[in-house]
Parts: C-alpha cells; structure tokens; sequence
C-alpha cells in the first residue's frame, strides 16, 4: 500500500476504528448511571459523546506513546501495510467482542494488531515499552481499581452507616451524573489518542511529517469518531457491566465510577500508558460489589471478561498478521 489513496484508507480505518471503540466503550461510562436509572439511556449517551470530545482536548501523551513508543514501521512501500493490517486486526476483535457481550479492552486489540502486523512485516517491536506501557498498566490498573473500589466503597458505607437509606440514594443517583461525565471524559482523554496516535505514525511513514507531534485536525477528527461512535451506543455490554457483574444501586455506581475516573486520569497526565477503561470500570466494579458480600459479584461472570482480556492481545495480533501477508499477497 502506497500514496495518497493508501493513507487516506488508513486514516478512514483509523476513524472506523475510533467509532467502533465509542460505541464498544460507550457502556463504560454510563452502565452504571443508565441502569440506577440516574440518567435516560439516550441522555447518557449524549453526555458521554459531549465529554469524550472535551477529555480527547485535554492531551496528547498517550498519542505519543502509541505512534513511536510500540513499533517501528519499515521504510518502503510495506509501511502502510503494517498500519493498516493492525487497524484492521484491532477492528475485526473489537466487533467479534461486542458481538457476544464481552467488554474486551480495544486499546489492548489495537496494541496487539499493532505488534501482530510488525512481527509479520519482520519490523521493529519496542518490547521495553510495551512491558512498561502496556502489559504492566494492563495488570496494573483493574486491580487498582479493584482495590480502590473496595476502600472507597468501605468508607462510603461507614459515611452512610446512619444516614436514610433513601434519601442517601436520591443524593448519590444525583452525584452520579458527575462521576459519570468524569468517566466519560477519561474515555475521551484515553481512547480518543490512541487513533491519534494511529494515524500520527501513518502521516510519519508515508513521509508526510517528520515529527510524532499530533496535528489539532488529527485530534478533531479522532474525537469526532469516538463521540459519534460513543452516542451510538453499546447495549449488549452495557447490560453485562450494569446488571450482570454487580447489581449497581447510586451509591455502588458513584463510587465505582468515581475510582476509575480516577485512575484513568492518573495513567494519562502522570504515566501516559494507554490503558483500558474498560478494565478500570469493570475491576472498580468488582470491588465495590465485593463490600456487600463476595457472592453478590457474579464472578464466573468475571471468570469470562478476564478470559476476553487474556485473548485480545494474541488474537488481534494473529488476525493482524494475517491481513498483512494477504495485502502484501494481493498488492
């Protein structure tokens, strides 16, 4: 894949790709507000578009870290190809994922077509990075959120521990539309650069900018895709993180999505790793479910997002691979 055709394929891809994460992760944001009936369900996801332009404003860090800190694309005419198999290995898993209900990571599905579509094109991984960036925020961040569910939601419960069950509810069911605009806008501030980032290493190797500076047109049409794709919306998913994993009342779903917003941000600013909200929200769910009793979390539920998790990293780069040597095959 060469030319202007080819890069204006790979940026369209990248933009699909954008709108499927919105649309995969919209559930992120607003299972649990939607489903303690804090919010409609169409105002939700209008919220969540809103706020995930404004959080992909914010910053540019993980861009970076995805357009140069993952993989090397070869000089020559098979460096679009590497781009556009991993679009279209993370593309094909997220799809399959939202299929079948499974909140999977899309970040970690585009990371791993990136690195499946490097190896076939024998390129260079930045295995470092992706340990440092990647694999170990990965494991990192849901059990942080886990964790931080289970404190906050220990030392809610305590705050609560004499207040009017009810009224407690309508304040909290009222907080919630703040903890989930914050989450909304973490989604944002992490999903929408990883397209940036996408197509900032495709303007490189088709020679069309020599620095991994991320242009304000890039961030528009990224954010753009992803709240277009985030008011789309993702029922199947939001039904599996709203009422399969843990039953959400307000003050369950205000904590937890207060914890992950929290560790989304600190990922982004701090250590600039492209993590996955939709691990963050599921574990913080957990955790705050965990407060109630252990056998109010349906954890064989759990058992199969965790089994989603382990799979996406290999199968997207196995599917990236593929697409590889069929372009090159047919090119």
């Amino acid at each position: 894949m060469t030319g202007t055709a080819a890069l204006v394929t790979v940026v369209v891809l990248t933009l699909f790709f954008d709108y499927t994460n919105g649309f995969h992760d919209a559930a992120n944001a607003i299972a649990g507000a939607v489903s303690t009936r804090a919010l409609t369900l169409r105002t939700a996801l209008a919220l969540a578009a809103v706020m995930n332009v404004a959080g992909a404003l914010l910053s540019t860090g993980v861009a970076a870290t995805v357009a140069k800190g993952v993989i090397d694309v070869p000089a020559g005419p098979h460096a679009l190809s590497v781009v556009f198999a991993a679009l279209a290995g993370a593309i094909t898993w997220n799809l399959i994922t939202w299929y079948f209900g499974l909140p999977s990571s899309s970040s970690h599905s585009l990371i791993g077509g990136m690195v499946g579509a490097a190896l076939a094109a024998a390129s260079t991984v930045h295995w470092t990075g992706i340990v440092e960036k990647v694999l170990v925020p990965m494991v990192a961040s849901p059990l942080l959120g886990l964790g931080l569910g289970y404190v906050a939601m220990v030392g809610a419960l305590w705050l609560l521990r004499r207040a009017n069950p009810h009224r407690s509810g309508r304040v909290f069911r009222r907080c919630q539309i703040l903890s989930a605009s914050a989450l909304a806008l973490g989604h944002g501030l992490q999903d929408a650069q990883k397209g940036m980032g996408i197509i900032v290493l495709a303007l490189v190797a088709a020679g069309r900018q020599t620095s991994f500076a991320v242009p304000l047109w890039v961030t528009l049409l990224c954010a753009g895709a992803l709240s277009l794709g985030t008011y789309s919306g993702g029922l199947r998913i939001m039904r599996t993180l709203g009422r399969r994993v843990f039953p959400l009342d307000p003050p369950h779903g205000f904590v937890a999505e207060s914890v992950a917003s929290s560790v989304l941000y600190v990922t982004a600013f701090a250590v600039k790793a492209p993590i996955s909200t939709t691990h963050v929200i599921t574990a913080a769910i957990m955790g705050v479910g965990a407060t109630r009793r252990l056998s109010a979390v349906r954890w064989g539920i759990a058992r199969d997002i965790v089994l989603g998790w382990v799979l996406t990293f290999p199968a997207a780069a196995a599917v990236s691979a593929v697409v590889y040597f069929v372009v090159n095959a047919v090119s």
